[in-house]
């Protein structure tokens, strides 16, 4: 039953929330708290029923493909194989279990998000501090927190200092989130609610305490989990088409299997169980029992090679739906970007200062006019630059070949910048040692340090928001001297680095005025000196820039969805080629949306910012009303409802949460949108491969089928036995198909557009190679049967003949549909697969066995063969690669003569 509506917590202050709980700044009594347990139950996620282990596994055989290998199983068992039968369900189990086992992984995202949720929490009870299981807090609980810590319950904050939460995981907001207890506005975004400590989030830095207001299933947390657990899985577009290709080939088999038995009994006058075991051969012949292992198969060598450019597939399908994606909706902060601040542009009062280089990693340097500066050059951008180096309580560190960072983003910024600017952090502070600060926080938005030089001198370097600091400055320093200050210049700059996209710092300075080394608020009340602003950005991964090209090249276009601000996302979306620079939708848009809107506007914006999980669980089920086949990168709690949601989810394995990693279908192990590109890449080669493996099975199957219908048509005996056709499905499937799966990627598959959702296996050129195909596997093999009886020799010897022409005409076919356009008749059409050279091999020793050794002639009643013989079937075999081949370049010139004139 719903009850009313919860207060607005963010609105209200923190006394009216404690009044509204019925709690106070000491927290509940232990009695109180142990009724209110009782009533709301414990702060734990709700699981959601799932099916048992026997009712999934059941679930595996609900498949038309698989009722049709049962149906061949059963057919085999007719006949008496109990080889053949043995394969085939053995082939369904491996299936059923693969599909099992997949599944159960894939339902662990809900395990997942639960385990989020802190074990312990440090709590007030009847006054007194308790650390006590997590899972025992209650609305009315005061929650303490400090640096380190993970929040165990949505917390309206009390009292802090200088506390801030790293929130990625849950706003997607890329740097830790400044708090306060002052209330905002009713409206304010999930991201913009500083008075709010969300469960699942982590503490950065300081302390504060918190009073729960809510627990368990109505937290955010608990709200994400439940969006998570009512989004459906979709079926693949390949699964949709193998399913719907099944259907539509078991009714065709039966019926032409029922009218042929039928033509030969009432036309041809031969008798029923003649006429049977002839039905029971075509469709023997027409099912292809292992196209769905060689489907398996080919997926599976698609895994090895995608793990390879550091892509891990979770559910096997998802591969060859990556090869029809048409767009990708990806995060913008360590996907797009690197996930490092960097300090890229300098202004002091009489000089513009661009910084080359990215991240942490200090290669880089400052450049006037495009000139490199030199330490000592100018003393203003000097004195900026020691400010930073100084004012900072971060450490960057080298290890191991690596630059990282311990502390707040944007100092670490400064720590790069002056290792760029040839003024070592170390050594500036073994010169300028500090002897006090005042550390930031949120209410005042600065930090000060106190340093002296070795002659004594004492100086106060702050940092800060620059509205702050220019409130509190009188002077500016230029050339070196300070001079009056020209705040309208300052706020004029301010605002043009922030349009630009840029996170803008603002440092400042003076001599401290008592010969003391303490530090107070007074002291740094008035009387600043501006020394300049730094412009910071976490920039695009360089690699990520090549990657939207290639990309959009392919025909896929690019979405971006960030948690951070429109004017930061717009920014980097413009250097990266997404969108067009100008439209960006904010979550607040959204908000104000319905469905019909949100189609139509998805389809003009590429850049979305400020979003919610719902907002980007909308946006994806938007892009897909329109058919489109998306795929949504992610690393936070919140991506996860969207990630399951998307026909390919993807998720970030450096930096991406359990939940994430859980409900999506691929992993990127180095968090780079590159990966993604190649791992597309990979997957429409996988597709490229499994419609060359059916182009090549469905043909041959059928080829085999036609020439028991053509036998019976004609009068004449079966050229090639039901057995014999079994043997023929068994070794050509597990050789010459299985080395189509090993097929390199085709030239320019990546500058093409992705195939649409709703394409069909059975287009134009699979129907023709069908005919064709299928009918050079009658007419050849039928001819050899034929010239060999028209010799008075016997029907074993004829039927050899036959099986064999059939198989040599398969390996030929095998080399013509290694390129389903460009000509096979080169260096790399005959010789570019090595595993497709194995397999012939293979093939040939298996077919000399069954020709000449003496088993295998009495279980599949073959014949020696003389050399004339096996010329006559080499010949058939060349034959009918060349007029394949031919075909092809009638079909490139048509083209060429069909495209227009440039």
């Amino acid at each position: 039953m719903n009850g009313p509506p919860p207060p607005l917590w963010h609105h209200l202050d923190s006394q009216d929330a404690l009044s509204r709980l019925s709690s106070s700044a000491l927290g509940l009594s232990s009695t109180e708290a142990a009724q209110r347990l009782a009533r709301q139950g414990p702060n734990v996620l709700p699981e959601a029923p799932r099916p048992g282990p026997w009712r999934r596994l059941w679930a595996q055989f609900h498949n038309v493909l698989i009722y049709v290998l049962l149906a061949s199983a059963v057919v085999t068992l007719a006949i008496g194989d109990w080889v053949d039968t043995a394969v085939i369900v053995g082939v369904v189990l491996i299936n059923a279990m693969i599909g099992f086992l997949q599944e159960g992984k894939a339902e662990a995202a809900l395990s997942a998000i639960r385990n989020m949720l802190a074990p312990q929490a440090t709590v007030l009870r009847d006054g007194e501090r308790l650390t006590m299981a997590a899972s025992q807090l209650v609305p009315g609980d005061v929650v303490l927190l400090q640096s380190g810590d993970k929040v165990p319950a949505d917390l309206r904050l009390l009292e802090l200092r200088n506390l801030r939460l790293d929130e990625s995981a849950l706003s997607g907001e890329s740097l830790p989130v400044d708090k306060h207890s002052v209330p905002v506005a009713t409206d304010a975004a999930l991201s913009d609610r500083r008075n709010m400590a969300y469960a699942g989030t982590v503490v950065a830095y300081g302390q504060g305490s918190g009073v729960v207001v809510a627990t368990g299933r109505d937290t955010e947390l608990g709200r994400i989990n439940s969006l998570l657990a009512t989004v459906r899985s979709d079926s693949t577009p390949l699964a949709r088409l193998l399913q719907q290709f099944a259907r539509w080939l078991t009714v065709i088999i039966l019926l032409v299997a029922a009218a042929t038995m039928l033509l030969g009994v009432y036309w041809r006058g031969q008798p029923w169980p003649d006429m049977f075991m002839a039905a029971v051969g075509l469709v023997v012949a027409a099912i292809p029992e292992g196209l769905p292992a060689i489907v398996t198969i080919t997926l599976a060598i698609g895994v090895e090679r995608m793990a390879r450019q550091r892509a891990i597939m979770r559910r096997l399908p998802a591969i060859e739906t990556l090869g029809a994606v048409n767009v990708i909706c990806t995060d913008k902060t360590g996907t797009l970007t690197r996930n490092e601040m960097t300090a890229v542009r300098l202004l002091t009062a009489r000089h513009e200062i661009s910084v080359s280089g990215a991240g942490y990693r200090p290669d880089g340097a400052l450049h006037l006019a495009g000139e490199p500066l030199q330490p000592g050059q100018l003393a203003d951008v000097d004195e900026l630059v020691r400010a930073g180096a100084l004012c900072h309580d971060a450490r960057l560190l080298h290890q191991g070949g690596h630059w990282r960072l311990c502390g707040d983003p944007t100092e670490g910024a400064l720590l790069t910048l002056a290792h760029k600017a040839d003024w070592p952090p170390e050594v500036l502070l073994e010169g300028w040692p500090r002897r006090d600060a005042i550390p930031f926080e949120a209410e005042y938005r600065f930090m000060a340090t106190l340093h002296h030089d070795r002659s004594g001198h004492r100086h106060i370097y702050l940092k800060g928001a620059p509205e702050v600091l220019l409130a509190r400055a009188s002077h500016q320093l230029a050339e070196g001297r300070p001079q009056a200050l020209d705040s309208e210049w300052w706020h004029q700059a301010v605002a043009a680095l922030a349009a630009q996209g840029m996170r803008v710092l603002a440092l400042a300075g003076k001599p401290h005025p008592h010969a003391c080394d303490d530090l107070d608020f007074a002291d740094v009340a008035d009387g600043l000196v501006m020394l300049g602003l730094v412009g910071l950005i976490d920039p695009p991964r360089p690699e990520a820039i090549e990657a939207v090209a290639s990309c959009q090249k392919a025909g896929i276009r690019v979405k971006m969805i960030t948690g951070d601000h429109a004017i930061t996302a717009a920014a980097i979306a413009h250097e990266l080629g997404i969108g067009d620079g100008r439209r960006v939708l904010s979550g607040e848009d959204l908000e104000a949306m319905d469905d019909t809107r949100l189609a139509e506007a998805v389809h003009h914006t590429d850049v979305f910012a400020r979003t919610s999980p719902e907002h980007k669980l909308r946006l994806v089920q938007a892009l897909k009303h329109h058919g489109l086949v998306v795929a949504m990168t992610g690393d936070g709690v919140n991506d996860a409802p969207a990630l399951k949601q998307a026909d390919v989810g993807v998720a970030m394995g450096g930096k991406g949460t359990e939940a994430a990693k859980e409900a999506a279908d691929m992993v990127i192990t180095d968090d780079n949108f590159a990966s993604l590109t190649r791992a597309v890449e990979e997957g429409r080669t996988v597709y490229d491969n499994l419609k060359k493996t059916v182009l090549f099975i469905l043909p041959t199957n059928i080829g085999e089928a036609a020439i028991i219908v053509a036998a019976v048509v004609a009068g004449l005996p079966l050229p090639i036995t039901p057995v014999q056709i079994l043997w023929i499905n068994m070794v050509t499937a597990v050789t010459l198909a299985l080395a189509l799966a090993f097929e390199p990627a085709e030239g320019r598959v990546m500058q093409r557009p992705p195939r649409t959702a709703d394409a069909r296996l059975l287009d134009r050129l699979f129907l023709w190679r069908l005919l064709l195909v299928g009918a050079l596997m009658v007419v050849f093999p039928f001819g050899l049967y034929l010239d060999v009886i028209e010799h008075g020799q016997n029907e074993a010897l004829a039927r050899t003949v036959a099986v064999n022409g059939m198989v040599a005409i398969e390996i030929a076919y095998l080399f013509n549909i290694r390129h389903l356009d460009a000509s096979a008749i080169s260096r790399q059409g005959l010789f570019g697969n090595r595993v497709a050279l194995v397999s012939v091999a293979i093939l040939a020793v298996l077919q000399l066995a069954l020709t000449y050794t003496a088993p295998m002639q009495a279980l599949f009643g073959t014949a020696g063969l003389s050399g004339n013989e096996w010329l006559k079937i080499l010949a058939s075999a060349l034959l009918c690669f060349l007029l394949l081949e031919g075909e092809k370049a009638l079909r490139r010139r048509h083209r060429r003569l069909a495209q227009p004139a440039a």
